[in-house]
Parts: structure tokens; sequence; C-alpha cells
């Protein structure tokens, strides 16, 4: 097939140009990623043989390739792994089908922006966190040349591209399988005189060390030296001219570091194990390193990292451990291993009682799949556990990154069962109205007063909010503590949750308070009586407000609002109407109670209006005025905010 020409997609010509004229100062990064490449190909032909050896075409020696060259300026790096068709080269290099493509691209137009602002945090290594490390490549090419064959195919493929907007794409031949790519590289990125001499082998040993030691595969590059000759006894011989030698070497140790004895390992070997393992770009946040015997035997290495990903919650990210057998990489990302709301955790699990001959599918549902799934589960949430206990200001940088996940685990607890509930509710952290800090459910019951028989909760999407809520005003009077729920998922936890410690939990805007001490109970008598007395009043506003209402009662809650909203205590919260209907979902509606303040000079104005006649307008206005008051505060806009305006402004002109 003859040599074309196409154009890159328009999304991968904008990535070429932010790559390649953006801040990045860390260039060297791009060998790592290539690197990375390499050895993901090595593990996708390596698992296909297990089923297919004739993919490996008598060749089972897996390796990495570098090779430099002064006089060409170039640097190639080759591997034996699994290669790509035609079809895959356009797919994979030409196009970007990367979902986070786009959110990396604005990551790198803030980065470039604040560069420009001169602030310091600029050289974010983001690369590797969107899945488009090739392209990294061109931060230090002039141009790319990539050859390649997929395994078990006879036609190989070229594709070239100086990184203008356009790639050359044709047949050619290749005698192994696999992939080569050559870069010819930018006039700063070679020769002694530049501080980034990617031709020189003494950097390139360098940069694998930092960065792809415990790459699974050797990497592997010649040296050449010049030496004078020596005779029988080992001593130079005087006046000889000098000779070149050639030495291969494994420039990686390859020993996977989960093997060794932890007492062994240092903290800086787990980070750098996490970054290049991983792309990690910090050090982990928690390191768990475990070995156990028994009916399964298997080592995990695990870590939390140091910031959640930025699509963590989204269909898209892919959770799951790596799996290996006998040190034998198996799958990437094995979801069944852990529990979903363990989703952040990262790192591999190890064991020689996995079958390497099972598929996929099988492995995932095997009882040992399960028992190690177990048992780290366990193992992290007591490290959790501790670290709440022992390291809070720790445990909450955690929950402000993670907390999330375990707050849905409990909320997925009606498909898991209350195991979950047992496992989570301990761990669970809440920002409460004391000091404003975050605080734990038995924080919480252990400095309850004796007369409180509830945990009190609020909803809103801030705090400002929340304690600016007319239902706090007899709680904060009392000094009882309020839970602030601010994301959405909170509730819906609290509701799995149902009780902690035999103490039901109550939310200030669904039914009664039902608090127990002498003065509740004066205020709550009183409030019937006023009840009894304004029946009909209270009647007529509902049927003057219609079904925008379920009821109309007298507060017990209010001292100096007018008004407020609840929901019934049967329905869904007025919160998570909002929540459902922000999900276009509105067949969540809350049963809305309208609550008046009898102290308020407005329900003296109330009373008097409908002693005049309950069919007046300005008696309906009053009602309707009220209730879209009630629903400002709760933050719920009114249908028509136009006709709320003009009863506003016929109001003031009186």
């Amino acid at each position: 097939m003859a040599k074309e020409t196409h154009e890159f997609q328009a999304e991968t010509k904008q990535l070429l140009e932010l790559m390649i004229h953006s801040i990045y100062t860390n260039h060297e990064i791009f060998l790592r990623e290539l690197i990375s490449n390499a050895s993901d190909a090595i593990d996708k032909v390596h698992f296909e043989s297990l089923t297919n050896r004739d993919l490996l075409e008598g060749d089972d020696n897996f390796e990495i390739f570098l090779e430099p060259d002064k006089d060409a300026h170039t640097l190639t790096i080759s591997d034996n792994g699994i290669g790509m068709s035609r079809e895959e080269v356009i797919e994979n290099i030409g196009t970007i089908a990367k979902s986070g493509t786009k959110a990396f691209m604005e990551q790198l137009k803030k980065a470039k922006e604040a560069s420009e602002n001169g602030e310091s945090n600029t050289d974010k290594e983001l690369i590797g966190q969107f899945g488009v490390g090739f392209y990294s490549a061109f931060m230090v090419a002039e141009k790319v040349t990539i050859e390649t064959r997929k395994a078990g195919e006879t036609q190989g493929t070229r594709w070239e591209s100086t990184g203008d907007g356009s790639y050359s794409i044709e047949e050619c031949e290749k005698e192994k399988r696999g992939t080569t790519i050559t870069i010819t590289l930018g006039k700063e990125f070679f020769g002694d005189a530049s501080e980034e001499n990617y031709t020189d082998t003494y950097k390139l040993e360098s940069l694998v060390k930092k960065y792809s030691d415990y790459v699974r595969y050797p990497i592997k590059m010649n040296f050449t030296f010049e030496e004078t000759p020596k005779d029988d006894d080992g001593k130079e011989i005087e006046g000889a001219e000098k000779v070149k030698r050639v030495e291969l070497r494994t420039l990686n140790s390859m020993q996977p570091l989960w093997t060794k004895n932890k007492s062994e390992i240092k903290d800086e070997e787990y980070d750098e194990f996490f970054k290049n393992q991983f792309h990690e770009w910090e050090k982990p946040m928690e390191v768990f390193h475990t070995h156990a015997e028994g009916s399964v035997e298997y080592t995990a290495l695990l870590a939390i990292p140091a910031h959640a990903p930025f699509n963590l919650y989204h269909t898209d990210y892919e959770p799951g451990v790596q799996l290996y057998s006998r040190h034998v990489f198996i799958m990437d990302k094995c979801k069944d291993l852990l529990p979903d709301y363990l989703r952040f955790m990262k790192g591999l699990v190890d064991s020689p009682d996995l079958s390497l001959n099972i598929s996929r599918e099988l492995l995932q549902q095997s009882r040992e799949l399960k028992t190690i799934g177990k048992a780290l589960e366990k193992n992290i949430l007591k490290a959790l556990g501790r670290k709440m206990k022992n390291k809070r200001e720790d445990y909450e940088k955690f929950w402000n990154e993670f907390g999330k996940s375990l707050k849905i685990g409990v909320y997925g607890s009606v498909y898991s069962g209350m195991d979950t509930i047992n496992n989570l509710k301990d761990l669970l952290l809440f920002m409460s109205s004391k000091e404003g800090k975050l605080v734990s459910l038995k924080e919480y019951v252990e400095r309850m007063p004796e007369s409180q028989k509830k945990i009190y909760y609020a909803t809103a999407k801030d705090k400002q909010t929340i304690e600016q809520l007319p239902q706090m005003e007899t709680l904060r009077d009392k000094g009882i503590e309020v839970l602030y729920l601010l994301d959405p998922v909170d509730e819906l936890c609290i509701e799995a949750l149902r009780e902690y410690e035999g103490k039901q939990f109550h939310s200030i805007s669904r039914g009664d308070l039902d608090l127990d001490d002498a003065e509740s109970q004066e205020v709550k008598k009183e409030t019937e009586d006023i009840q009894k007395k304004n029946d009909d009043l209270m009647k007529d506003i509902k049927e003057a407000l219609g079904e925008k209402v379920a009821d109309v009662k007298v507060s017990a809650r209010l001292k100096s609002s007018a008004v407020c909203l609840v929901a019934d205590e049967a329905g869904p919260s007025l919160s998570m109407e909002q929540t459902f209907a922000d999900m276009n979902n509105p067949l969540f509606k809350a049963r809305r109670i309208l609550e008046i303040n009898p102290h308020h000079d407005l329900f003296t104005r109330l009373q008097s209006l409908h002693e005049a006649g309950k069919d007046s307008a300005e008696f309906k206005d009053y009602c309707d005025l009220l209730y879209t008051q009630a629903l400002l505060i709760e933050g719920i806009l009114p249908e028509n905010p136009v006709e709320f305006a003009n009863k506003v402004a016929k109001l003031m002109a009186k």
C-alpha cells in the first residue's frame, strides 16, 4: 500500500500544539512514558501468549532496548511487545480516543497561564494522568518515526510526523514483532554542550534508574568504551592505540519491590515505586505492604494516593489493582478484588495460588480472589481506624480527598448488606456546628446531653446557608450540636445508616424536632394551643396555596423568622428533592409543610386579613409571598420570579 498523508484529529492537533509549546521544563519524563508504553505492550503479548503461544514467534526473551545515535541525533526505543496493526496505529496514534484529554488540555492551559503569571507550581507532571504519554515525545523531537508489526501478522506499518498537524503512514518490512520508536531530537536535546543530551548513554542510564528501575522487563543499552590494550598481566601496553569495546548493559534492577523484606525497604523506595509503576506524582498518603500465608498465600503492595484523581467518581474511571501470579502479570485492573468504595486504592497483589490458565472472568469469581479481597479490605479499614484515632490531622486529609467514597459505600449498603455499614460507620466524618470542625458519629453521641434523644443534621450547599436557616435558631439557643451535610451523597448516607448506637438521625427540616427538655415541651404545648385556636386560618392558608403544600402549621421551632418550609417525615427531604431534580429525576417530591411563627408580627397581620375575608386577593397574596419566602430561605427558586417581584412591589407601594 502506498504512502499516505493524513491530518491529525482536531483535538490531537491542539494537544500537540500545547505539548510542544507548553511550559513544561521537565522534558525528561518522555523517556519514562515511552518505556512504560513498551512495558505495557510486552505485558499484552505475554498475556495473549498464555492461550496462543504462536504469537511469540519463538521469541519469549522479552526486553526493551534503547539505542542513542550521536551522529544522527536520534534516540530509538524498541520493544518486542504486542505491536500494532495499521488500523491500531491510526486509532491509537492518529487520534485521541481517551476520555479526559480535554481535561488534560485545560490543565495544561492553566499551567501555562500560571507560568506566565509567575506562579511556582506550574511544572505539574500531568501527562501520565491522562493516557497521552506517547505525545510527550514531541517535547524533545523534531520528528517521530514508528515502525511496528502486530504479533501474528506479517506486514509492518511505518508512521511518521513532525508534529506539524499531519502524519504519514505506509507499509514497511519488519522482521520481528513489536514497536520501534525513533525520535529525531531537537537541537537543544543532543550534543555534549546540551544540558539535556538524550544521546548520552550515562544520561539515559540515570533516567532509567530514576523513573523505570522497577519495570519488570530488562531495559538494555550498549555502552561503547575506548581502552588501551592490556598485556597478559593486565597492564596497559605502552604506545598501543586505544580500541573500542562495546558492552551490553541492563539498566534496571527488575527485582519486584514487593518481594523484598519490608525491613529492607526505605520509604523513598516505596514512594518512587508508586510514582513510576502507577504514574503517581506525589508520594502516597499511606502504604500497605502485607504478606499472608494460609489457605491462600499472597503479597500485597497497596497505597492510598496523595490526591483523588479528577475523574474518580466518573463512569470513565477504571478502578482495580494489578494482579500477578508468581511475579507474572495477569491483569491490570482487577475490579472485583476490593469493594467499589475502595476504588481509590492503587497497587498490586501477587499470589502463587492463582492459575495462569484461567480466563479473566473466571479468575475474578475465584474463591482465592475473594479470600484475598476480604483480608485486604479488613486490613485497610483497620489502618484507617488507627489513623483516625492516633493521627487525626492526617486522617482528615484522607477524608477530604476520599471520604466521599466511604459515604457512597454506606449508601450502597442497600446492595452490599449491613456488613458495609458496620465496617464504615465509625470512619465517617461530618462538619459540625460545634466549632465548625469535622466530627465522627461516636464523638457526637458521646457529648450529647441526656435529654437529647436524636442526632440532628441539616443539609445545604455550604455551611453559611445552614447557619442562616431559621430552623437552626432553637437548636443553636439550646446548644444542641447539628451535623452539616454539605454534599448530596451525605443525606443518602445518613438515610442508609438510619441510626447510630440507638440514636436515630433527624433532619432539622423534617417533621417535629422532638426535643424532650422541659422548656421545649412547654413551647410545644403552647404551639398546640395556638394551632387549635387558629385552625381555620391554617386550613384557609393551605387552601390558598393549593397543591404547593401538604400542610400548614404553627411552628414550635421558629424564634425570629416569620416562616420556614419543612418536609414530612414520611417522604424525601427538600434537599433530596433538589438533588434528584438536578439529576433530571423529578419523581422524588417532598411533602412540603409550611410552618409560620405565631409570635411574629406577620402572623398578626395574617389573622386580621383572614378576618377581613379569606377570599380577598390581599390575603391570598400574603399566603403566596410567605410560601415563596420560605422557598428562597431553602435556596429554591420560585416557579414564577416575575409574579413574586410584582407582588412584593405591590405590597411595598401600600
